[in-house]
């Protein structure tokens, strides 16, 4: 349906444009002819709402016969027909809308002093007309197509994004739940009451995770209690080496986060930093405010060869993508190795729950 007619407002504000254009065809049919000022008026008035209607048609035309190189000439020649024959049904129109006239006294005589000159006013004026409105729809149309291209543009970058992000934390979900399965694995004969233990752990982590990987954003508290539900199952397994300290900024515990943000980098501090040391160790987690923007530390020792043999595992990776993803040149990953510690740095925007 033709935009304008399926919108009242746009149609009104059409309609109202038009009324200049029937005062401006009144003077010169006025001043042109033989006419009266009133007799130009009763005729322009109703002329000039019915081509309105009758312009509105250069909508499907337009869109019909788009301007483009390969068919300028086809659609220059449908624009001429159609140009000419509007305004000659206009001049026709007149020409009956004043026979219908002449039959109230008021207005006897009327179709000798609307000579052929009205009439040829009228088809100038009804050329000029259309072809305006040809060129508004144009205009329109060219518009929509850039907003439709612009929408288009946006839909399959935001699928896009969604698709990478929704790659990059099924590989984190795999990775450690092979991980705790294989720590249940090796309890069940030298502990079967922990490995039961962190069968419900998991079962209950798992929950949460999905539940929370389904959003967007969570708080920063919320990522905290997901990985501290992480914790619980791995210091079934590793007991009193793994100590983990924690320095959290309140006033970022509201900040929004991207979920499953910091679990992984705990994850990738166990298995390549705690978990290859005989003695264990302790993890630091440390999350600021600055500004506007907060910040997360995580340090862990780590064994210098052995890391160097395993690597870091995708959990940097990962979060390094998403945060990129999600912030682009707004956030970032900060990697520090020293002689025996390993830190890691997140710098992102501080969107605070509830605020705009």
């Amino acid at each position: 349906m033709h935009p304008i007619l399926a919108n009242r407002q746009r149609l009104a504000v059409y309609l109202t444009a038009w009324f200049p254009i029937a005062a401006l065809l009144t003077a010169i049919l006025a001043r042109g002819t033989e006419l009266s000022w009133f007799e130009a008026l009763v005729i322009a008035g109703p002329m000039c709402l019915f081509y309105a209607f009758l312009c509105l048609a250069a909508w499907y035309i337009c869109r019909s016969v788009p301007l483009r190189n390969r068919a300028a000439l086809p659609a220059i020649g449908m624009l001429t027909i159609s140009t000419l024959f509007s305004s000659v049904t206009w001049v026709l129109l007149g020409r009956s809308w004043v026979g219908s006239l002449e039959f109230l006294p008021a207005f006897a005589g009327l179709s000798i002093r609307y000579t052929n000159q009205a009439a040829i006013i009228l088809f100038l004026t009804g050329v000029l007309l259309f072809l305006l409105a040809v060129a508004v729809h144009y205009l329109l149309l060219m518009l929509e197509d850039s907003r439709a291209a612009e929408r288009r543009a946006l839909e399959l970058q935001v699928l896009a994004r969604e698709a990478e992000l929704r790659a990059l934390r099924a590989q984190i979900d795999p990775h450690f739940l092979f991980n705790s399965l294989n720590s249940i694995s090796a309890l069940t004969i030298p502990d079967p009451a922990a490995a039961r233990r962190m069968c419900l752990l998991l079962a209950d982590f798992m929950r949460t995770a999905l539940s929370v990987g389904a959003k967007d954003q969570i708080t920063l508290s919320e990522e905290l209690r997901l990985t501290e539900s992480f914790l619980d199952i791995e210091e079934v397994r590793f007991g009193p080496r793994l100590v983990v300290k924690y320095r959290i900024d309140p006033e970022c515990r509201d900040c929004l986060v991207p979920p499953l943000l910091i679990q992984p980098l705990i994850e990738n501090a166990v298995t390549h930093g705690i978990a290859p040391l005989i003695e264990g160790g302790i993890i630091s987690l440390e999350a600021v405010r600055r500004g506007g923007m907060l910040e997360i530390i995580l340090e862990n020792p780590y064994d210098p060869d052995i890391s160097r043999r395993n690597g870091t595992g995708l959990g940097i990776r990962n979060v390094r993508e998403r945060l990129a993803n999600k912030f682009a040149a707004e956030a970032g990953v900060e990697i520090n190795k020293g002689q025996s510690l390993f830190r890691v740095g997140l710098r992102l925007p501080c969107v605070r729950k509830g605020v705009q």
